[in-house]
Order: structure tokens, then C-alpha cells, then sequence
């Protein structure tokens, strides 16, 4: 049954290869016999060029198209969200986090039935590494979306001091948030508040593009920082009294925050404190009384 079953994977595996390798060297024969040498100039913004843009043409763009066509909405509907919150890296659709789910479930499933062989580690092994190659690119998109929450979470109170100021110097809304892109500091943050610019001048009113800020980004400091901010508006409050109130809760979650962090510092280190310090620390100081009673050497 093993000898089958080993038979079928490569079968699979060499199909899977040699499928990949007549679409790579289709699509750059193609692209090559299609763009001679184009001599107008560029309108548009240059492709990256390299090895994953060659593979993405070559090998994930056609999984994606057929992945559209039997990949249910629902669980295409949540990657896209979770792409939006990443900020979209590589301009990445769902359907080709799918394709690359599948390929580095390939791949993966590969190097672990080759490990398997040679250690002799059964099929349990061959599946563990399909289960890890499927969930590597989603691994990955929750590191990219919590790190871009992190940076927005430290850019929002000197964003919020700025537009304070801004608008207590008597600019509205739309040109306090220009001001905060222009002098802010470089980040996801400034992007977001860019796109919310451009949805302003396209016409949509203040809370549709807080909302849309706040449903992109899907952050608690920064939902709560909408809210107050669209019910500040409902209500007629001056914006200033609102933002400078936002302004010093926010500074003080900031240190708050500072706070639980240092706390947990003695926490976290006492794992590698216990494992690794600790043993270290035993063997120079005990490890020459043992070798002197138990083995009888001396020094």
C-alpha cells in the first residue's frame, strides 16, 4: 500500500512541476513575442520585476482565475478584508492568497515526503506538511495585519496632537487632515488618512469617510476615535473641545499602554530565564562537585 501511495505522490508531484515549468515558459514566451520593445512612454507605474513577479505571472495568476471559479465568496470575502487591513502587499487579490496557499501546500508537502523517507517518519508527517504549506500564507497576512496595526496604533496620538493643532489654528476638517498628511510621519497611518482625503474631495461627507477609515483599518483605538469624533458632528460640538478631549486619552492610553508592556517584561523573561539561564548557571557551579563525588576526579 506504502509503495503505491509513494508512487502516486511523485506521480503528482512531477505532474504538478512540469505543469508549472509549460506555464512559466509559455507566459514569458508570450510576453516577449507580444511587447517587441515598447518605445512610448510609460502612463502607468513599472511592474516590479523579478523572480516572484516572473512566478506570479507564470504560475499564480492562472491558479487564481480558475480559484475564482470554485473558491466559495465567503472565504474570499474575508482574505480580501484581511488584505485591506494589511494594506494590500504586492497588490495581492484573495484568489491569489488561495494560489499560493496551494502552491506552498505543494511545496511543503514535498520537502516533508522527502524528509519522511529518509527518517522513515510515516504519512503523519507528509500531512503535517500540507497543513503547514496551506496555512504559511495565511501565517504570514496575520503577521502583515499586526504589525500594520501596531504602527497605526503608535503614529495615532502624534496624528491626533497634529490635527488638534491644525484645527484650533482655525483650518477645517479637510485641510487639518492635508495638514497631518503633509507633516506626519511616514506610515500606514498617513496612507489611510490620504485615501480618506481623496474620498472627501470626490464628495463624500465627513462621517461616510470616518466610517470608511475606521471599517478599513478595523481598529479599537481608532473606531473609538471615529465615533467621537462622528458624534461630535451630529451633535454640533466644536471640534476642537472633542479633539483636544481624544487628544489626552489617547496620550494617556499611550502610557498606560508603556506601562503593561514594561509589567510584562518580567514574565515573558522568566521562561528563557528558567530554560537556558538557569541550567547554565547550575552545571558551572555544581557540575565540577559532581564530577568530583559521583565520578571521582579531581582538580
Amino acid at each position: 500500500m506504502t509503495p503505491d501511495i509513494l508512487q502516486i505522490a511523485a506521480a503528482l508531484l512531477a505532474a504538478t512541476f512540469v505543469s508549472t515549468a509549460f506555464l512559466a515558459a509559455g507566459a514569458l514566451y508570450g510576453r516577449f513575442a507580444a511587447e517587441p520593445a515598447p518605445r512610448a512612454p510609460r502612463l502607468r507605474r513599472e511592474e516590479p520585476r523579478g523572480t516572484f513577479a516572473a512566478f506570479r505571472s507564470a504560475a499564480i495568476a492562472p491558479l487564481a482565475h480558475r480559484n475564482e471559479l470554485w473558491v466559495p465568496a465567503g472565504p474570499l470575502a474575508k482574505i480580501d478584508r484581511w488584505l485591506g487591513q494589511a494594506g494590500r502587499p504586492m497588490e495581492l487579490t484573495a484568489a491569489e492568497v488561495v494560489a499560493l496557499m496551494q502552491v506552498t501546500a505543494a511545496l511543503f508537502f514535498a520537502g516533508a515526503g522527502a524528509l519522511s523517507l529518509w527518517l522513515r517518519l510515516g504519512f503523519v508527517a507528509w500531512l503535517a506538511g500540507l497543513i503547514s504549506g496551506a496555512a504559511y500564507p495565511l501565517i504570514w497576512l496575520r503577521d502583515r495585519v499586526r504589525a500594520r496595526q501596531r504602527a497605526i496604533v503608535r503614529a495615532l496620538p502624534y496624528a491626533v496632537d497634529l490635527l488638534t493643532l491644525s484645527v484650533e489654528a482655525g483650518l477645517d476638517f479637510s485641510a487639518a487632515l492635508a495638514k497631518v498628511v503633509e507633516k506626519g510621519r511616514a506610515g500606514p497611518l498617513r496612507e489611510e488618512l490620504r485615501i480618506a482625503i481623496r474620498e472627501l474631495r470626490l464628495g463624500k461627507t465627513r462621517e461616510e469617510t470616518l466610517r470608511h477609515l475606521a471599517r478599513r483599518v478595523d481598529l479599537p483605538p481608532l473606531t473609538s476615535f471615529v465615533q467621537a469624533l462622528v458624534h461630535a458632528d451630529r451633535l454640533g460640538t466644536p471640534l476642537g473641545n472633542v479633539l483636544r478631549v481624544l487628544c489626552t486619552q489617547m496620550r494617556n492610553e499611550r502610557t498606560q499602554r508603556a506601562e503593561k508592556l514594561a509589567n510584562e517584561a518580567p514574565v515573558k523573561l522568566l521562561l528563557p530565564l528558567v530554560v537556558f539561564i538557569f541550567p547554565t548557571l547550575f552545571l558551572m557551579l555544581f557540575g565540577p562537585i559532581g564530577y568530583q563525588v559521583f565520578l571521582g576526579g579531581t582538580f
